[in-house]
């Protein structure tokens, strides 16, 4: 069972190793990256002196090869100035001192900077509006091409309440990005957002009603693996969304896919209305009875049925406890209360002292006037309805009936969208210090994820290799985002341990020979296949086993002699302690011996076979 059970561990253990053998590549890949930063570091400085050893790489600005719409590193302060436009407008609907874009964004590094000289974009103050934005490189157009966007998030302080997404701008000749607000028209939202309980990734695009021309909001289904460590964990996570031509979608949460669908098929509201719809002009008759019961109406009231009998009545047999005290009250006025120097009767009222407990109460077991408790009361049956039975007028569920829905469309290619023109956050957050870095947006998927290899994967490395973490820490992050581990940890290495406890901790079930020896106790002989042949041949030489079992052995005769032998007076006590000793030397070679010689029958065969 032990074995059975140590096997089928290995075998959960070994699936667990394959499984988790591409995060390991990653983080080789990841390992080899930082080598070459070092090495590049060190052939930089031959002449001079060496240099200290550094715990973190040097960041390296990245640059995207391939077709990119656009990318921010922010690593230059003032690119960044002449690049991003901070909102200057007020949010709709709400008061003047709050609906200002007040919210301050600055450029630096991140307090556990896992890259030396990282820096990107801070959101600083909590319970304030933030919007700033800036223009794509070029349009982007949904012309047959994926769409692929791209950034970083990392709650520096942890994350309650507030998004983290990202806005893309649709194309728009009144566009004013100083004006840019909740508002704006926007083709695609996307990112995490959490508040209290509520975790959520969200991607939203707005589609056109060919028809009426309003822009409606879609919204993709949720995730359905967790993800609330993003928010708690205060490191740096990427996020990815890819729209294919044949409306497919893919969302990634640190390379690890999420989320997937159809952009017909996964969406709230869904992009194409229903054919027909339930008229609205549509009444129900009045003479309609959609009752599928209704009372007996030859029920009658029995005539015994009291419907003014109460539910509860006193209880006749309670009695007073004893010492009950029926003139004092359970609540007295406060002598040491006083009335407060400003309290003023005009206006307060007339002052009061406050109530305490009566202290005569507390040794006696009820003050005030004594009622006795209430009992359910037999004859209470409540008031009477009659039965229910089927309606001989029922019609069923009445509902209106079905037209032609006169605003239905068909849209078979919802991915093509209104062209983006510009990238925005819009965002109002409880938690400050929300860290964004390395945008990016594409057509090709091999350059968002060669863009990351450059990126993310070096900080990642960085903050999964340590800087201060524990194991436990460790076990803990693997099992927020897998928590199968669990299961694995605890058939590999936790059952394990309580088996090898249990088998070290029992107490021996078995008697040895040495112990019947001590207490002279009576032992059965073993009885094996050699008992049987004994039994054959004392058939067959039945003289023989006879005056074997009336002869002793020489053992016997030796420990009879010893027996009758006196011991010297003084001495007795060490003889017997010698003997005892002696006794246990002997005790192996002796249980082998017994197992053999247990008998006359079996020394009488041994005899006979030499």
């Amino acid at each position: 069972m032990r074995l059975l059970v140590y096997g089928f561990a290995s075998v959960l253990l070994l699936s667990v190793l394959i499984h988790a053998k591409d995060e390991d590549d990653d983080f080789e890949e990841g390992e080899e990256l930082e080598d070459s930063l070092e090495i590049e570091k060190e052939t930089e400085n031959e002449a001079e002196e060496p240099a200290p050893f550094m715990e973190r790489p040097v960041y390296k600005t990245p640059v995207a090869s391939g077709n990119v719409f656009f990318t921010e590193t922010f690593d230059s302060r003032e690119a960044f100035k002449a690049r991003w436009i901070r909102s200057l407008a007020k949010k709709d609907g709400a008061d003047d001192t709050l609906a200002k874009y007040d919210g301050e964004w600055i450029v630096e590094e991140s307090k556990e900077n896992s890259l030396v000289g990282d820096l990107g974009l801070v959101l600083k103050n909590a319970a304030k509006h933030h919007a700033i934005s800036a223009k794509l490189e070029k349009l982007f157009m949904f012309d047959g091409k994926p769409l692929i966007i791209q950034y970083e998030v990392k709650f520096q302080n942890g994350h309650d309440c507030g998004g983290a997404y990202i806005k893309l701008l649709a194309q728009d000749e009144k566009l004013d990005l100083e004006n840019f607000y909740d508002k704006t028209r926007y083709t695609i939202m996307f990112g995490p957002d959490k508040c209290g309980l509520d975790n959520r990734l969200h991607f939203i695009f707005q589609h056109k009603n060919p028809i009426t021309g309003i822009y409606e909001e879609k919204h993709a289904k949720q995730p359905s693996q967790k993800f609330e460590h993003v928010f708690t964990d205060k490191k740096t996570h990427l996020y990815t969304l890819v729209i294919h031509p044949d409306n497919q979608f893919e969302i990634y949460i640190d390379e690890d896919l999420v989320n997937s669908g159809n952009l017909l098929r996964d969406f709230t509201p869904p992009v194409n209305p229903p054919k027909e719809i339930a008229d609205p002009d549509d009444k129900k008759p009045d003479d309609w009875d959609d009752r599928e019961k209704i009372p007996d109406p030859n029920a009658k009231k029995p005539d015994d049925w009291d419907e003014d009998e109460p539910e509860m009545i006193p209880d006749e047999k309670a009695e007073k406890p004893v010492g009950w005290l029926d003139n004092e009250p359970e609540l007295i006025p406060s002598n040491e209360a006083e009335k407060p120097s400003d309290w003023d009767d005009d206006v307060d009222g007339e002052w009061e002292p406050p109530l305490i407990n009566n202290p005569n109460c507390e040794s006696a077991p009820g003050c005030g006037e004594w009622t006795p408790s209430e009992i359910k009361n037999p004859k209470y049956k409540g008031k009477w309805h009659a039965p229910l039975v089927d309606n001989p007028d029922y019609k069923g569920k009445w509902s209106a009936k079905m037209i032609p829905n006169p605003e239905f469309f068909e849209d078979n290619q919802p991915y093509k969208m209104s062209p983006i023109s510009a990238l925005g956050l819009e965002l109002w957050s409880m938690s400050e210090e929300i860290f964004f870095d390395n945008f990016i947006i594409s057509d090709d998927k091999s350059v968002a994820d060669q863009w990351a290899y450059d990126t993310w994967r070096l900080k990642r490395v960085q903050e999964l290799s340590g800087l201060g973490r524990s194991v436990v820490d460790a076990v803990l992050d693997a099992t927020n985002e897998r928590p199968w581990l669990w299961v694995v940890i605890v058939l590999t290495v936790i059952l394990p341990i309580i088996l090898i406890a249990y088998c070290c901790m029992s107490p021996a079930q078995t008697v040895g020979v040495s112990q019947h020896k001590k207490t002279d106790a009576p032992t059965e002989d073993d009885k094996d296949e050699s008992d049987a042949d004994d039994e054959d041949e004392e058939a067959e030489h039945p003289e023989d086993y006879d005056n074997a079992d009336t002869q002793p052995s020489n053992k016997e005769l030796d420990g009879s002699k010893a027996a009758q032998k006196p011991s010297k007076p003084g001495k007795e006590s060490s003889d017997k302690a010698d003997c005892l000793e002696k006794n246990e030397q002997e005790d192996v070679g002796e249980s082998k011996e017994q197992a053999n010689t247990s008998s006359p029958r079996k020394r009488k065969n041994r005899a006979r076979k030499d």
